[in-house]
C-alpha cells in the first residue's frame, strides 16, 4: 500500500462523513460545552479535503512513479462516490434540483461505461480539457452550495456553477462518444468482419473435406 493509494482510500472513507454532515442538520461537533464546528462548515471542510486528495494522489503517483492497477481502478470510483454522495445529499436537503443531479451522475456512468468498453478493446480514452475543467467547477459548485446553507446569497452563484457543470458535462460526454465511435466502433466492426471471413473460410474447408471424404468412399465402394 503506497501513499497515493492510501489517499484514495481515505477519500472513500470520507464520503460517509460528508453525507452525515449534510443530511443531519443538527449535527454539531463539541468538546464539553464548547462548540467547535457546525455541520455546514464540517461538511465543506471534509469535502474540500477529500477533493484535495484527488489532486494529491495523482500528482504523487506520477512524481514517485507509483502508478498501480489498484490505484488506477480505485481513483475514478472514489471520485464518483464523493461527488455522487455530495450531490444526492444536496438534493435531500433541497439545495439542488433532482433532475440536475440525475444528468450529472448519469453522464458519469455513461462515460465510465464507454471508457471500460474502450479499455477492453485495447484503447484508452483520455479525459479532455473540458472534462477536467468540469470536475474543478463541480467541486467549486458543490462547496458553494454547502456554504449556502449558512449564507443563502451564495446559492445564486452555486446554481450558476452547477448549470455550467451540466452544460460542460454534456459537451464532454458528446466528445467521449465521438472518440469512442471513431476508434472503438470501427475497430469492433473490422474485427467482427475478420471473424466472419475466418469462419467462412473454415466452413468452406470443412465442406471441401467432407466432399473429398464422400468421393473417396464412393471410389472404394
Amino acid at each position: 500500500m503506497n501513499l497515493p493509494n492510501l489517499l484514495t482510500l481515505i477519500r472513500i472513507f470520507l464520503v460517509p462523513l460528508v453525507v452525515a454532515a449534510l443530511v443531519q442538520q443538527n449535527l454539531r461537533l463539541q468538546v464539553g460545552n464548547k462548540l467547535l464546528v457546525a455541520n455546514d462548515f464540517f461538511a465543506v471542510t471534509v469535502f474540500l479535503a477529500a477533493a484535495l486528495t484527488d489532486l494529491l494522489d495523482g500528482y504523487l503517483a506520477r512524481r514517485w512513479k507509483q502508478v498501480t492497477t489498484v490505484g488506477t481502478l480505485l481513483d475514478p470510483v472514489a471520485d464518483k462516490l464523493l461527488i455522487s454522495a455530495a450531490l444526492i445529499s444536496l438534493v435531500e436537503i433541497r439545495l439542488l434540483p433532482g433532475w440536475m443531479v440525475i444528468l450529472i451522475i448519469g453522464r458519469e456512468f455513461a462515460v465510465s461505461g464507454l471508457r471500460s468498453i474502450a479499455a477492453a478493446e485495447g484503447y484508452t480514452i483520455k479525459a479532455g480539457e473540458l472534462g477536467k475543467s468540469k470536475m474543478m467547477l463541480q467541486v467549486v459548485g458543490v462547496a458553494l452550495l454547502m456554504l449556502s446553507i449558512r449564507w443563502s446569497d451564495l446559492r445564486v452563484f452555486a446554481l450558476a456553477a452547477m448549470w455550467a457543470v451540466v452544460v460542460m458535462g454534456l459537451a464532454s460526454a458528446v466528445d467521449y462518444f465521438r472518440k469512442f465511435w471513431r476508434k472503438v466502433d470501427t475497430s469492433i466492426k473490422l474485427r467482427r468482419r475478420h471473424e466472419l471471413i475466418v469462419l467462412e473460410r473454415q466452413k468452406r474447408r470443412l465442406q471441401r473435406a467432407a466432399a473429398a471424404n464422400r468421393e473417396t468412399a464412393s471410389i472404394r465402394g
